[in-house]
C-alpha cells in the first residue's frame, strides 16, 4: 500500500447558506480524499482567516500555484508534516495568505487520503483500534440570533442532548423526537407559526427567550419519560452577537432589557438552575475570561463551553485554563487550521479535564468528516444538528459508524 501523493485537486462549491466555498481532493497511489469547508455566521475575532483577498477563487489559484506542487510526492500518512508545510507555505499567524478553509480543506482531505490508502475508515486511522466510543449528540431544536432572520430569540441555540441513551441511533431519534414536539407546541401557541427554521434546522418562532426555554425543556421532559432517556435542554447563548462593548451591556432586544456583567451571570445561573441546563455555550463575551470562571465555579452538573472564547485555540484555552474558565470547549477545526493544530487544542483539552465538543458549523455542506473526527479524537459530545440535509448527513454517518464497530461500540463516558 502506498500513501504518497499524486495530484492535488479543488473546485468551487456552494454551502447550506448558498454561499461560495471550496473543496479539495486529494489522490495517493492507493488512497483517495475529499473534503470541504463549511463556514459560521456567529465567529470569534481570534478564528483565522476563512479566505484570502479575492475570496474562494483567490483561494483555489493559490492552491494550485503553491501549495499542490509542494505536496506532490509527499506522504499522505505524515500528517504533522503536511500541517507543517501549510504553516510555513502561508507565513502567517492565521492563514490570511493562503486562507484557513483552504487549509482545512486540504489537511482534512490529506488525512482521509492516508486512511483510504490503507482500506481504513478515517476514524479508526485517527484513532485505532481504540476509538470505539460514540459521542452523544447536542443538537439545535430552536432558536434565532445570527442563524435566523426577523424577530427571533436573541439567544442563538436552543439545543437538546439525550443522556443515558443505550447507543448513537436512539440518542439522534430522541433529539428528533424532542424537535418534532417543539414544532407542534409552536404551531398550539401561535396559528400564524409558518414553520420557519433557521440556518441549521432550528425552529426560529417569534418568541421571547425564556418563553422559548419552557417550551424547550417541556419537549425534553416528555420524550425523555417516552423514550427512557434523560434529556435535558442546553444553550447556546452566543453572547457576544449582542454584547454592547462601549455600554458594556448585553442587549436583549426580545424583552428590551439590558444586562451588565453581573448581571448576566445571574441571568445565567437562574436559567441553569430553574432549567436543569446541561450545558450552556458562550454565555458570555468572547474576552469575559472572568465571568466565564465565576460562572464555572458556581454552577453543578453543567459543562460551561467556549466556542468564541477559544476558538479551538491552544493559546486561548492555555489562559482559560490558568483561569479555571469553562469546563469545556467546542473544536472547529477550520477556526484554527489544520488537523494537526485542531488535535493539539483537544489533547490540551483533555489533560485538563475539559470536555471537547466537536462541531458543525451553521454553513455547512453534506460532508460528514466531524463524524469521524468526534470519534477519532474520542470527544464525548458532538454539535451537529438535528435536521436539514446537511445535519443528518452526519447524524447518519455515525449510525454507520457505530454499525461498523459492531460490539465493539459504546455510547461515550461523558
Amino acid at each position: 500500500m502506498s500513501s504518497v501523493i499524486e495530484d492535488v485537486m479543488a473546485r468551487k462549491l456552494f454551502n447550506s447558506r448558498g454561499h461560495e466555498t471550496i473543496e479539495v481532493d486529494i489522490i495517493t497511489a492507493d488512497g483517495f480524499g475529499r473534503a470541504a469547508a463549511p463556514a459560521g455566521a456567529s465567529t470569534g475575532k481570534a478564528e483565522v482567516v476563512s479566505y484570502p483577498k479575492g475570496g474562494v477563487d483567490a483561494a483555489i489559484a493559490k492552491l494550485e500555484e503553491l501549495i499542490a506542487p509542494e505536496l506532490v510526492g509527499m506522504d499522505a500518512e505524515e500528517q504533522n508534516d503536511i500541517d507543517a508545510l501549510l504553516h510555513e507555505i502561508d507565513e502567517t499567524e492565521n492563514f490570511s495568505n493562503i486562507g484557513g478553509n483552504t487549509v482545512f480543506a486540504i489537511s482534512v482531505a490529506n488525512a482521509e487520503a492516508a486512511a483510504t490508502s490503507y482500506d481504513l475508515p478515517l476514524f479508526q486511522y485517527l484513532a485505532g483500534y481504540g476509538g470505539n466510543e460514540l459521542p452523544y449528540p447536542l443538537g439545535n431544536v430552536l432558536g434565532g440570533g445570527k442563524h435566523a432572520l426577523g424577530k427571533t430569540t436573541d439567544i442563538q441555540e436552543y439545543l437538546v442532548i439525550p443522556f443515558k441513551a443505550r447507543c448513537f441511533s436512539e440518542a439522534a431519534a430522541a433529539n428528533i423526537l424532542v424537535h418534532n414536539k417543539i414544532g407542534a407546541s409552536l404551531r398550539k401557541a401561535d396559528p400564524n407559526f409558518t414553520g420557519g427554521r433557521g440556518d441549521e434546522g432550528a425552529w426560529a418562532p417569534n418568541i421571547e427567550n425564556e418563553e422559548a426555554l419552557k417550551i424547550v425543556a417541556k419537549a425534553c421532559e416528555d420524550v425523555s419519560s417516552e423514550m427512557n432517556v434523560e434529556c435535558r435542554p442546553c444553550l447556546d447563548v452566543a453572547a457576544s452577537s449582542f454584547y454592547d462593548p462601549k455600554k458594556g451591556v448585553y442587549v436583549y432586544s426580545m424583552e428590551g432589557k439590558k444586562r451588565d456583567s453581573g448581571e448576566q451571570l445571574e441571568f445565567m445561573l437562574r436559567l441553569i438552575e430553574e432549567y436543569n441546563l446541561a450545558y450552556v455555550e458562550d454565555p458570555f463575551d468572547e474576552d469575559d475570561y472572568e465571568s466565564f470562571a465565576e460562572l464555572t465555579k458556581k454552577v453543578n452538573n453543567c459543562l460551561i463551553c467556549g466556542d468564541d472564547l477559544f476558538v479551538t485555540n491552544s493559546q486561548r484555552l492555555t489562559k482559560g485554563i490558568e483561569m479555571c474558565a469553562g469546563n469545556s470547549l467546542i473544536v472547529k477545526t477550520n477556526q484554527v487550521g489544520t488537523l494537526t493544530d485542531a488535535w493539539e487544542t483537544t489533547r490540551l483539552a483533555k489533560r485538563a479535564g475539559y470536555v471537547p465538543v466537536m462541531s458543525h458549523r451553521s454553513g455547512e455542506t453534506t460532508d460528514t468528516h466531524i463524524a469521524h473526527l468526534a470519534v477519532g479524537f474520542n470527544c464525548p459530545v458532538i454539535k451537529t444538528g438535528v435536521l436539514h440535509g446537511e445535519r443528518v448527513a452526519k447524524i447518519n454517518e455515525l449510525i454507520r459508524i457505530e454499525e461498523t464497530l459492531g460490539n465493539r461500540a459504546q455510547m461515550s463516558r461523558l
